[in-house]
């Protein structure tokens, strides 16, 4: 019995030095290699390398809860055998229909003294990528807070971002803001202070050493809130930064992560690789979120009208809809955005005659809506109908019964773990309806398009209505369009509202109508709004206006043929059929030839759209061959199709 102590003492100091050696997974293909250690004060780490390339240097793991220090003092005491990820499953409102996610597997235990809730990282790696979550465990049924999390991602010095700054609670037209509306930073160095001063948003892009990696997050449940990159990150280690003190929909509501053991967070995701292809071709984001279940409504994209952003406010009108549900037809658009005020200014009777008459017209009426209770002050309607969940599910029902097939929902207010669980209330609320949701004023899609497939689209962009309220907007859009492939639109769906041939009252406009055409193929969404109105697309060549026309209501695949971001984009995007359409951009003030190899899409002919004599007005040529060039003027345009 004497003997005891002195064995344990002897036998505990071997096994932690037998357990703390790193733990490696990679990639089925090798590339991608993570290393989980810990340090001698028990701080979790992992680093990635791409090959032999450094992508991130040792930084750290852990979580802060009220009621024990998961973040270090800890012992690395297991890692459970490797297994294999296999996931097939169809998206339809998304980059790709059909998506294959293979990773490998491996789950790391940490133990820390004493009992509580105790800490385990799970990570899958796949080709093009990293994704890691924390599972909390532990037997206790009180509810666990979480102050602080210690996820660290630490860049060589050498690194260069596009970041998005994150918005000042509060702030903004009438109090919306958090609404991730702001312009990228690009190409600035690793570890510069954020503009704003509250960190930069997801997705954050970096360029290290020739390869690429956006950071995200992704399958966010009900038990936490949204994160971001901090203000600072000395030596370009960027921290997690929780939501503000505002972001929550109620005084008492939830503002930071809580939640019952056991405790799966969020996933930490990296896309990586050695160009940009990775970049904007990965389902990341959706293959690490959980799957719809088997009562969702299903998915039904296509393309819509909206006379909101060109006519404002004062065309929410019986008379005015009419005609741009008439303009959906002719175009052979699915939808028809009737935006706010329609309460006011149209009335819910004459709403149910528009819906009739669009379903006459096989076009389905979307209706605005603002979602605030108490976090914002803007006055446009109808508003406090949504919140209150007895309220909500009576308005989703009238209107279902009205003949109205969506909703937009606008003006958010944050990203606290309350905010989140709203978000999920009104999907599920609105599938249980059989009503689409458009997420406007709103935080970024992360995977729940795939957990609910009535998310046809999120705005979480400086959209084309910030063209219409002053000039340095529209002096921004070339370069702004030319970041986005590789930022935002990498992570979901995106309604930035494109395609304006048309003047905006009071600006001038920047871009070539060839650009804007483009941006019908460039940007994805689900439900595809085009900012153009009947008149300007009337004005327009018959094959400008057939080539509209012809686009598929949703896409098959995509591949990344050229661009670098802020510069130029050039994308693929599959039809259904088979057939692949070209687009490219140039975001800046000079031309710019561009070389397309047209056969790794199995394209030996098609048509040429692009730039004419002037920026207002388009050139076409038929094209042969496997390879093409195509000369773009500063801020132009074009497309290819089949």
């Amino acid at each position: 019995m004497r003997l005891y102590p002195l064995i344990c003492l002897l036998v505990l100091p071997l096994a932690a030095a037998q357990a703390a050696q790193p733990i490696r997974i990679a990639s089925p293909d090798g590339a991608v290699q993570v290393t989980v250690d810990i340090t001698p004060q028990g701080q979790p780490t992992y680093a990635v390398r791409y090959w032999q390339a450094e992508l991130l240097r040792p930084s750290r793991l852990g979580l802060q809860l009220a009621s024990a220090d998961l973040t270090q003092g800890l012992t690395l005491t297991k890692a459970d055998k490797q297994t294999t990820v296999t996931d097939d499953y169809q998206l339809a409102t998304d980059k790709r229909a059909n998506c294959r996610y293979r990773a490998n597997r491996r789950v790391v235990h940490f133990q820390r003294q004493g009992n509580g809730p105790q800490l385990s990282v799970v990570f899958q790696v796949s080709d093009d990528g990293v994704a890691f979550q924390y599972v909390v465990e532990g037997n206790s049924q009180e509810v666990q807070r979480i102050s602080a999390e210690a996820t660290t991602f630490h860049l060589p010095t050498s690194a260069k971002g596009w970041l998005h700054p994150h918005a000042k609670a509060q702030t903004g037209f009438a109090n919306t803001q958090p609404s991730y509306e702001e312009y990228y930073q690009r190409g600035i160095a690793a570890g510069t202070p954020s503009t704003i001063g509250q960190g930069w948003s997801f997705p954050a892009l970096f360029e290290v050493g020739g390869h690429w990696m956006l950071l995200t997050e992704a399958g966010m449940g009900r038990t936490y809130s949204g994160t971001h990159l901090a203000h600072t990150a000395p030596d370009a280690e960027y921290s997690i930064a929780f939501p503000q003190a505002p972001e929550r929909t109620t005084l008492e509501a939830a503002l930071l992560p809580e939640s019952r053991l056991p405790w799966r967070t969020p996933w930490r995701v990296l896309v990586v690789g050695n160009s940009l292809r990775p970049i904007v071709e990965s389902t990341l984001t959706t293959d690490v979120s959980a799957p719809a279940q088997s009562a969702a409504l299903p998915a039904a994209p296509g393309k819509s009208s909206w006379s909101w952003v060109l006519l404002g406010d004062d065309k929410t009108t019986y008379d005015v809809q009419r005609r741009f549900i008439d303009y959906s037809a002719g175009m052979g658009w699915g939808y028809c955005l009737v935006d706010a005020l329609w309460d006011k200014q149209i009335g819910y009777d004459k709403m149910q005659e528009l819906a009739q008459y669009a379903r006459s017209k096989n076009v389905g009426l979307l209706v605005w809506y603002n979602s605030n209770g108490r976090w914002n002050e803007a006055p446009q309607t109808p508003t406090n109908v949504l919140f209150e969940a007895e309220s909500r599910r009576k308005e989703f029902a009238r209107i279902k019964q009205m003949g109205v097939v969506g909703v937009k929902i606008d003006f958010f207010g944050g990203d606290g773990q309350s905010f989140m669980n709203y978000y999920h209330d009104l999907l599920t609320d609105a599938a249980q309806a059989g009503l689409l949701v458009n997420f406007h004023g709103a935080t970024i899609p992360r995977g729940w398009n795939r957990t609910y497939p009535n998310l046809m689209t999120m705005e979480a962009v400086r959209g084309f209505e910030f063209l219409t309220f002053d000039q340095a907007n529209t002096d921004q859009e070339p370069t702004h369009c030319a970041v986005l492939p590789f930022t935002r639109n990498a992570v979901g769906p995106m309604d930035f509202t494109p395609m304006a041939f048309s003047e905006i009252r009071g600006k001038q406009r920047r871009t070539s109508n060839a650009f804007e055409l483009a941006l019908s193929v460039l940007f994805q969404s689900g439900i595809q709004h085009y900012a153009e109105v009947p008149e300007g697309m009337a004005a327009q060549p018959a094959y400008v206006q057939d080539f509209v026309k012809k686009l598929p209501p949703r896409w098959a695949d995509v591949k990344f043929l050229a661009g670098y971001p802020g510069q130029y984009a050039v994308l693929a995007r599959q039809a259904p059929g088979g057939a692949w359409y070209v687009a490219g951009i140039n975001g800046t003030d000079a031309p710019k030839t561009i070389q397309l190899d047209l056969s790794q899409l199995g394209l030996q002919k098609g048509t040429l759209i692009t730039d004419g004599a002037t920026n207002r007005s388009f050139s076409t040529q038929a094209v042969a061959g496997s390879t093409i060039s195509v000369t773009l003027p500063a801020r132009g345009g074009f497309v290819v199709q089949p």
